[in-house]
């Protein structure tokens, strides 16, 4: 007989997790419903005339336009491009944007000079780089993904390094203290205790990625999510536009619940608190 035995749940946590999971439910049926009613109001202005169809189309006419674009085999073309644009130009803000921030957190002559540009890049309004862009990358893919790294790239900055200038000085002096090099009080405390700000940062970068892909891609594109919009914009075919917008939401959701299944993951195997 083992000298430890795991004690059973008693009847108030288990009525505490039941009704965790009965809340959960709740709300997820609720959302369901809100969206479903959304809809169909949608769907039934359009039938009885209480708006123009051909100018704000109806979930019926989205779904006939969806299967076309399917039978065509030029959706995925499109969601492919959009996908591959917005994921590359995410993974190089964040990536780029951290290293950054641990430049700046390292050396504060690096942080004091810095500083006066950061605050300028962010105030100046991104759309007024996208034609500078497309002249130094010329009118394709790269010109896109550069225009989304640079939406990115300054919100991972401040963010990061705000984190990085906030954890705990009486910690790290702590470990001063205690003969820890710089190289380790970064990776053994700086950087730990600010997956909370990484992973904050990754889902506000997941909606500017796709910012600037769109925009991107109304500027210059063969192809795209973005591109069906403005041409669909272009000839008028509204039932265009409204399907490419919601495929636009639905992927942009499913790579915000990546980030959130990414730092549960985390969080279930290495212990982090987030």
């Amino acid at each position: 007989m083992p000298e430890q035995m795991q004690r059973a749940p008693s009847p108030q946590r288990l009525a505490y997790l039941r009704a965790g999971r009965n809340r959960r439910r709740t709300i997820h049926t609720v959302q369901i419903l809100l969206l479903a009613v959304l809809f169909g109001l949608w769907e039934l202005s359009a039938r009885l005339g209480w708006s123009d169809a051909f100018l704000v189309s109806c979930p019926s006419r989205i779904a006939a336009t969806f299967g076309n674009l399917c039978r065509s085999g030029d959706l995925w073309l499109h969601i492919g491009t959009s996908c591959y644009e917005t994921v590359v130009g995410f993974t190089l803000g964040t990536l780029l944007g951290t290293l950054v921030a641990v430049g700046m957190w390292w050396s504060d002559f690096v942080s004091r000079v810095l500083d006066p540009y950061l605050v300028v890049r962010n105030a100046l309004p991104k759309t007024a780089l996208g034609p500078i862009f497309i002249v130094w990358m010329g009118a394709g893919t790269g010109s896109i993904i550069v225009m989304t790294l640079a939406i990115s790239l300054i919100v991972t900055i401040l963010n990061m390094y705000m984190g990085f200038t906030s954890t705990d000085r009486n910690k790290i002096q702590l470990m001063r203290t205690l003969g820890a090099t710089r190289s380790q009080i970064l990776w053994m405390l700086v950087f730990p205790s600010n997956y909370p700000t990484l992973f904050n940062t990754l889902k506000v970068n997941v909606g500017l990625s796709w910012v600037g892909v769109i925009m991107g891609e109304f500027l210059v594109s063969k192809a795209g999510l973005g591109y069906l919009i403005v041409y669909g914009s272009q000839v008028f075919n509204m039932d265009l536009v409204m399907t490419s917008v919601l495929i636009l939401a639905v992927a942009a959701v499913v790579m915000y619940q990546f980030v959130l299944w990414l730092e549960k993951i985390l969080n279930k195997h290495w212990g982090v608190i987030l």
